[in-house]
Order: structure tokens, then sequence, then C-alpha cells
């Protein structure tokens, strides 16, 4: 059971990574965009999850740095707003 949970979570986090993307390429969201990076991160991290499950810590890695794009990103836009 735990496998396929942690199977479902890795599905999920790649799906939300591919429709984020898809939608910055079709141009209905710009990078920065917190509809953008809020399934960046969720994805991610759904996918460390599953990568740290099955050993592949190359991608472990990968997707920790991508949230982090994500969240510095988030941090920035947020600041920006709080400063105006």
């Amino acid at each position: 059971m735990e496998r396929l949970v942690v199977d479902v979570l890795g599905w999920a986090g790649a799906l939300a990574l591919l429709v984020a993307y898809t939608l910055v390429s079709a141009r209905r969201l710009e990078a920065d965009a917190v509809a953008y990076q809020l399934p960046n991160a969720l994805g991610s991290t759904l996918l460390i999850v599953n990568t740290i499950y099955y050993g592949a810590y190359p991608s472990a890695t990968l997707n920790l740095l991508w949230v982090g794009v994500a969240v510095h990103t988030l941090w920035r836009r947020w600041r920006g707003r709080a400063a105006r």
C-alpha cells in the first residue's frame, strides 16, 4: 500500500509540473505568477517524496532546487507587493 501511495504522489507531482509548464508555454500564465509557482513547488515536493522513496537522489536534488526557485520567486513577489 505504501508503494501505491508514493507512486500516486509522484504521478500527481509530475502532472502538476506538466500542467503549470504547459500554461506558461501557452502564455496563459506568466512565469512569476503565483498560479504557476505554487503548482511548481507542490509538484516538485511530491516528486521529492517519490524519488527519495526509490533512491533516485539526483532527481530528488533537482526537485529540491526546483522548489527553492519557486519559493524564492513567490517570496520576491510577496516582498514586492509588501513594499507598495
